[in-house]
Parts: structure tokens; sequence; C-alpha cells
């Protein structure tokens, strides 16, 4: 075992070492990955490598650790893949597990097969952590019981960012976005962040032009005429805000918009519930070791991952239960405190069961800030002055 992979087991063992009891046998604990071979475009840089195992290595990292605590209270935990093909169900895949195994799922999903996934009867008294859909009607008015949110909600992310960008004093944004519905629903949450915080939109673009082959020998021209022609004549502004999360145009226009602009949003400075460049907080030891595990860098989507399985076995082995609903009273416990390597203890929203965690402000290659910012102050939680409060959701789970 390396030596940054022993650091990384002894932190988590720590963190553990307050349970009491121990069980006579070992007991198998089973988790489903559950997720789906989504269409998706090609990285718009060769320097974004194409990844079949995103999500996936970061669970298997702390499966890994999960079975280091396991050993010394008889618990032995085990992880099923379920990625089905673009054209299948995923909640048809899973069902025919449900009924011999615990009901243990990290849900790699978009939002219509998460909802799908939520309702089945099949879930009814199933934990399910959603790593994927950031759609904030899950967060407002679409929630369920069954579901806790590990990923940060688009409103999150466009809070995190707002609150740095009101910091700064850079009130004024120029608003460009893309065409798919994805794009639309995070122009809103930025129209929403926006007036939450005092900042205003000044003028909203979408981007329509196309391109040919952006790799051909006169491609970055036809980039280099396009951005400029994109923002020209736009009124004053402090950023140009970007809402491409289908990756159409959004990397082209850093150092190409018509007036010298900083450009935020899902491109240039973004806000991120993992990044590459964090090392605070013992995050260079899961950095490394997650590299050494599956020799790249950890993506987000395999942070959130990570989180998830995780939380699911401090939750087993804290409460010696799999009962969903033991599990469901301790995930939701005030005193949760499940650490997440960013500073401060993450627990769950009640009413709609979004995790609450710091958002990361980070260009491509360094961490710019971290938001909450400071000065925006809440009565209960910090971390809940980002994302949808209780008063602003339609949802309260806590009463279920």
């Amino acid at each position: 075992m390396t030596f940054n992979k022993y650091i990384f087991i002894v932190i988590a063992y720590v963190i553990t070492m307050s349970i009491p009891c121990y069980a006579e046998n070992e007991k198998l604990v089973q988790f489903f990955y559950l997720g789906k071979d989504y269409p998706s475009s090609p990285p718009l840089s060769l320097l974004e490598k194409i990844l079949t195992d995103e999500g996936i290595k970061g669970a298997h990292l702390s499966m890994e650790v999960n079975n280091q605590m396991g050993r010394m209270f008889d618990y032995k935990f085990e992880l099923k893949e379920i990625i089905v093909a673009k054209d299948e169900d995923p909640v048809e895949s899973v069902k025919k597990h449900l009924q011999q195994s615990n009901k243990l799922i990290i849900a790699d999903l978009e939002s219509k097969d998460l909802i799908k996934l939520a309702n089945s009867p099949a879930t009814k008294n199933a934990i399910i952590l959603n790593i994927n859909a950031e759609d904030d009607d899950l967060r407002v008015s679409e929630c369920h019981n069954n579901v806790f949110h590990i990923i940060p909600s688009l409103s999150m992310r466009t809070d995190a960012l707002a609150q740095y960008l009101i910091w700064k004093k850079w009130k004024k944004w120029f608003l460009v976005s893309g065409k798919h519905q994805t794009d639309k629903d995070y122009v809103k949450a930025v129209a929403r962040s926006a007036k939450k915080f005092g900042a205003k939109i000044v003028e909203q673009r979408s981007y329509k032009l196309e391109t040919g082959n952006k790799r051909v020998d006169s491609g970055h021209q036809q980039i280099q005429t396009q951005m400029p022609m994109l923002t020209r004549g736009a009124k004053k502004h402090d950023v140009v805000f970007v809402a491409d999360l289908n990756e159409s145009f959004g990397l082209y226009l850093p150092y190409r918009t018509a007036e010298p602009r900083p450009v935020v949003g899902t491109y240039g400075l973004v806000a991120t519930a993992w990044h590459r460049s964090f090392e605070q907080y013992a995050g260079t030891q899961l950095q490394n070791a997650f590299e050494e595990f599956a020799g790249r860098i950890m993506t987000e989507k395999d942070y959130l991952a990570w989180l998830a399985i995780k939380l699911l076995g401090k939750a087993v082995i804290r409460t010696q239960s799999i009962e969903p609903e033991t599990l469901r009273a301790y995930i939701l416990a005030d005193d949760l405190n499940l650490a997440g390597y960013k500073g401060r203890p993450l627990s769950f929203r009640k009413w709609n069961q979004q995790l609450r965690q710091p958002i990361l402000i980070s260009s491509d290659r360094a961490l710019v800030s971290v938001s909450p910012q400071e000065g925006f102050l809440h009565p209960k939680f910090y971390t809940d002055t980002i994302g949808f409060d209780k008063p602003e959701s339609k949802c309260n789970l806590s009463s279920s």
C-alpha cells in the first residue's frame, strides 16, 4: 500500500472510530450503481478525454475504504454496477435485483429516469442517492421521500457564482445561452440568482451560429470570427455569463469576446462540487489516492459517487442496520457531520433532501474561491445561502 493511500484510509478510520459495538457474523451489504449510457457530444477540447468509468471509479475507491472499516465490525460491502444502454429502461433493469437485496442505490440518471425510479413501487422504501440530475424542480416541486441529492442543484451553482461576483462588485451580467432545454433551465437559475443577490442581467443573447469542423486547418478562424460577432455591441457589462451545458460553444468565448471581460458560468470561472485543483482540508490526500487508484484525475462525478458510497457505508456501520427507515433517520439527523474534505461537515436539508455543501469557484487550473462567501449570512446554516432555502421551496419532506 502506498503512503498516500495509507494516509487516506487512516483519516477515514479516525472519523469512524467512535462506533461502540461489534457484530457476531459477517453481514453482506450490497449497493447498486445504476446508470445509463446517455448520448453525448464529444468534448470540444482534445485535452478532455472521453471517460467510460466516470463516477464508477469514485464509487469503487470509496468501497475500498468502507470495507477497511467494515472488517472491524463484520460487515462486507459489495457494489453492483448496472449500466443500461441508451434505449433501455434502468428501472426495469434494477427491479429484479431489489427483490433479493438491500435497496441502496447510487443513481447516475438524468431527471426523467430518476423520477421514474423514485416513483416505482420497487423503490418505495429505497434509499436513492442522486449524483447526476441537477434540475431545480427536483428540489422545489418534484421532491421524493426516497431521493437524496448529493449533486448540487443548478441554483446552488449559480448562487455560488453570484455571491463571488457580488463580492467582486461585478454586478452587470451579459448572458449568452445555448438552445437546449438544459441551457434554458440554467438561464432561469441565473436570473433567479441575479434577483436574489442584487445583480442585473443587462442583456441576453442566444448562440445560433453554426460552424464547420473546428479541427480543420481553418477551424480556429471561424471561431475567432464568430465569438466577437456574438458578443459585439452588448450593453455595458462586467462579465459574460455563459449557459452552455451541452458543450456547443462556451469553451470558445474566453479571450474572443468583443470586449475584454471575464467569462463565467458553465465555462471560464465555474461553480463545482469538486475540482482537480482543490488541495485544502486534506483534499490533496483524496486527489492523490484517487489518481493512484484510477490512473487519472478525480472529476466532480467521481467525487459525488465517492461521497455517496461513503455516506451509505457510514450510515450502515453507525446504525448497525440496513433498514431504509433507520438509515434515512440517520442521514437526515442534524448531527450527521459527513466529512467531504471541504472544510465543514455536510448535512441534508430536511425539506428537499439536498446535501448542504460548500461550492468551489474554479478556473480551469486553479481554485479561485469557495462559496458561500463571507458576509452572506443565514440564521441556521451558512451553506443554506446557496440554493433553495426552506421558504423558497414547495417541498416539505420533513413532515412525511
